[in-house]
């Protein structure tokens, strides 16, 4: 008899914890399969620690194939599930595409972020639901800090130094505690020059702080934030987001270059393709976690809508605690259903809640019990270390030193803004050049990403979180301008990107961008085919470093020519900074490999993914006639990489070669 197969598709909290749990139960009877983006699980609750400086990322990272030494981990997205054929089709990170054939599937792909229709909101904010997210507002911060300190204007000044925290759920409400004492910290050390100190304001169209939670923890999370500066206004949301800051719903207009959006979540749009009966965007399960009408089937987290038998005709909330109580039954029912032991029903009994409000204070209710202070966060720590699949030691060591230690306000740089859009399939991969689009789903724009839960403030942490197109469906210019592949908005925190950056402004030779003068669809560079040929190029003047001409400069007993950024000699008067800003080579196309940029193709290129405008185009009109034929003996240049680098016949490398 053939050993069955699992597939799990999601590694947060529930998809984790059914992995673990089934490795242990199946005894190695049994092919377990989890399919996630990333080799590692998050552990989102201690996420804000990481925006604040005070954990290093991979504390917070536990290693999937390091504590599940029995379950073959596959790194991609699903793209699609066939239910009739048992496959899940799925696309890798360097956009290979591969099928996983399952005798049981579990769904755990968690939730995205829940974007509501706020002109400006999608384009000006970000979210903070995974590793980049919280490292690029990291260093975001530190920045805006760095260039208040800097500042002259007392206006620029005050609009660095404000940040927005959209959101008083868990997450905000995290997210502006920590935030606010790292930046005092950071002002203590080196004071502004007008006199001014950071601004963080937390808002929400709730009541009060965190209303999910018992109103005494809420008074006390309040309480703390009012305590350290922070702007609290509930009953308030943003109207409209701009580059130069928000207009909030009472009309008071906010001068920002911040602005954090953790409004909440909604779940994961890949169950929509499946057909099956839904409950506000989740998918319908019994209480034993399996999908009526297909007993192949289990979902559970956020995407499973759960009913409560505590409190009949309501489903249990998209929380990480219920999805980790989530993942230990479904594994327990899976091997249930191979015909090894009995079912369970999901029944759960609130544990309590845990809020880090930095420092020593915290709001905690463990078991119903009430706790604020050092009390609480002795507490909360514990908990969290006690629930951390992995790295116990390493964040308790981070915590030890920063205690006793200054923190380390430096900025890396690793993520840029266009890297982590608020709409995105996966916030917890960060995206990059060139990346591989997913059949079917644009690149950044998720899923299907119609919005499918009510737009209520959902302030409730749970498992995993990404982001996708607009809200309504539609693109438009400004919200093609933050995406790589095309000049960014100016008005996206962090400042304008690097010109050397895709999406930059100096990535011209990006498609959607302004064309580079040595790409396809601009002007054409002396040294391409289609322009005015180079003197170095086959099909015009001989090159002088040709045999039966003068020789080049750059062979022995001349002067060296000048190269450009991939070792290829420049045409003779082109600068150097325009060859360097046209960024990376582009790749070959179909190449699909990470980091190569796609080459600029024509109109009618199938395959590829249109580009909105940025900016007028300063293309020269039809190509110009190629010139002759090439001689015989230099063979012609591939139409998309330009030739090699000339070789020095005395055995040393030309400066410039790679």
């Amino acid at each position: 008899m053939s050993r069955p197969r699992i597939v799990i598709v999601g590694a947060g909290f529930a998809g984790y914890r059914t992995a673990r749990t089934l490795s242990r139960l199946t005894r190695h009877q049994a092919d377990i399969t989890l399919l996630n983006p990333t080799d590692y699980f998050l552990y989102l609750p201690l996420l804000p620690q990481v925006a604040a400086g005070i954990l290093e990322p991979r504390r917070v990272s536990v290693s999937l194939s390091g504590t599940l030494p029995h379950v073959r981990l596959v790194l991609g997205e699903a793209d699609g599930i066939d239910l009739d054929g048992r496959t899940v089709h799925y696309t890798g990170p360097e956009g290979e595409e591969g099928t996983l054939p399952y005798d049981r599937l579990v769904l755990a792909a968690g939730s995205v972020n829940k974007l509501l229709p706020i002109p400006g909101v999608a384009e000006h904010a970000h979210g903070f639901r995974g590793l980049p997210e919280a490292l690029y507002l990291r260093d975001h911060v530190t920045r805006q800090v760095e260039l208040a300190a800097a500042a002259d204007d007392r206006a620029e000044c005050a609009a660095r130094c404000t940040f927005v925290v959209v959101g008083a759920g868990y997450t905000g409400t995290e997210v502006a505690a920590h935030g606010a004492m790292y930046t005092d910290a950071q002002v203590r050390k080196h004071p502004m020059r007008t006199g001014m100190r950071p601004r963080w304001m937390l808002l929400d169209v709730a009541p009060r702080v965190m209303p999910e939670m018992d109103e005494r923890l809420s008074r006390t999370a309040e309480r703390v934030l009012r305590q350290r500066g922070v702007d609290v206004r509930m009953g308030t949301s943003v109207k409209e987001a701009t580059h130069d800051g928000v207009v909030l719903t009472d009309g008071t207009s906010v001068d920002t270059r911040t602005l954090v959006w953790c409004v909440g979540v909604r779940p994961d749009p890949l169950v929509e393709s499946l057909g099956l009966p839904m409950e506000r965007g989740r998918l319908l399960v019994d209480p034993h976690l399996q999908v009526p009408g297909r007993p192949e089937l289990f979902a559970c987290g956020d995407v499973a809508a759960v009913p409560d038998l505590n409190q009949p005709g309501q489903y249990t909330p998209m929380t990480a605690q219920h999805a980790w109580r989530h993942g230990k039954v479904c594994a327990h029912n899976v091997v249930a259903s191979l015909g090894r032991g009995q079912r369970r029903a999901y029944r759960h009994r609130d544990m309590g809640f845990v809020v880090d409000l930095g420092g020593a204070k915290a709001a905690a209710n463990p078991l119903g019990v009430a706790m604020s202070g050092p009390a609480a966060g002795a507490v909360t720590r514990g908990y969290h270390l006690a629930a951390m699949p992995g790295n116990r030691v390493r964040v308790a060591a981070d915590w030890l030193l920063d205690a006793v230690l200054p923190r380390q306000a430096v900025q890396l740089g690793l993520v840029r803004s266009w890297s982590v859009p608020l709409e995105s399939s996966s916030p917890e991969v960060a995206r990059v050049p060139g990346r591989p689009e997913v059949p079917g789903r644009p690149e950044g724009a998720g899923r299907p990403a119609t919005p499918t839960t009510p737009t209520t403030p959902d302030t409730q942490r749970s498992d995993t979180e990404p982001e996708g197109e607009q809200a309504d469906g539609t693109t438009n210019d400004a919200a093609a301008k933050n995406q790589p592949d095309s000049e960014p908005a100016r008005s996206r925190p962090g400042g304008e990107p690097a010109g050397n950056q895709p999406g930059g402004a100096g990535a011209r030779s990006r498609p959607g961008g302004e064309p580079a003068k040595n790409q396809p669809g601009g002007e054409p560079a002396k040294a391409q085919p289609g322009g005015q040929p180079a003197k170095n190029q086959p099909g015009g003047e001989p090159a002088k470093n040709q045999p039966g001409s003068e020789p080049a400069k750059n062979q022995p007993h001349g002067e060296r020519a000048k190269k450009g950024p991939s070792g290829s000699p420049r045409a003779s008067g082109k600068p150097r900074r325009a060859v360097e800003a046209a960024g990376p080579r582009p790749a070959r196309e179909g190449s699909g490999r990470p980091g190569k940029a796609p080459r600029a193709a024509g109109a009618g290129s199938a395959g590829k993914r249109p580009t909105a405008p940025s900016g007028p185009s300063r293309s020269a009109g039809p190509p110009t006639d190629p010139g002759p034929e090439p001689p015989a003996n230099q063979p012609p240049p591939g139409p998309d990489i330009a030739p090699g680098p000339v070789k020095r016949t005395d055995g040393r490398a030309v400066e410039g070669d790679s």
